[in-house]
């Protein structure tokens, strides 16, 4: 699987986000190498703080492959959050694949905290795949927090 082609496709979708002034944070799930959700950041526009580049990729690809997508790959511009993880531990997705390391919010900040005790908030088959094309990720929102101060 190229992970940077489909990384890019996920970057397109964050600097949708980023023309509507929403963090620019961008998903693409892939299934079988072929793209079968894209989408971005829409917090602002629907005025709903879950409305995440990745909760919004998973409800359209389970739309059209059932609730739980462990042949799915997520990729996300922005390591998830910790409400993120919870819904693609559900979903049971089988791999995640992100850019920027979120260091104040993302998921594997309290990951770290609560290893040491067994748990998990991801679905203990989900492979985790971190930095990819993690530079271009986090200058897009670099520029658009930058832009915000």
């Amino acid at each position: 699987m190229d992970y940077e082609l489909y990384m890019k496709a996920a970057l397109m979708e964050a600097r949708k986000a980023f023309e509507e002034d929403e963090i620019p944070v961008g998903a693409v799930v892939v299934v079988n190498d072929r793209i079968v959700a894209r989408a971005h950041n829409m917090t602002q526009r629907l005025n709903d703080v879950t409305a995440h580049a990745e909760m919004q990729a998973l409800t359209m690809a389970s739309a059209q492959g059932g609730k739980y997508l462990p042949e799915a790959t997520l990729f996300v511009t922005l390591e998830p959050c910790i409400m993120c993880a919870g819904a693609l531990s559900w979903a049971q997705i089988g791999r995640i694949v992100y850019g920027a390391r979120d260091t104040k919010r993302g998921y594997g900040i309290v990951e770290n905290c609560i290893s040491s005790q067994s748990l998990s908030l991801l679905h203990p088959k989900t492979e985790v795949v971190g930095g990819v094309m993690e530079a271009e990720c986090a200058g897009l929102l670099k520029e658009f927090f930058g832009k915000k101060r």
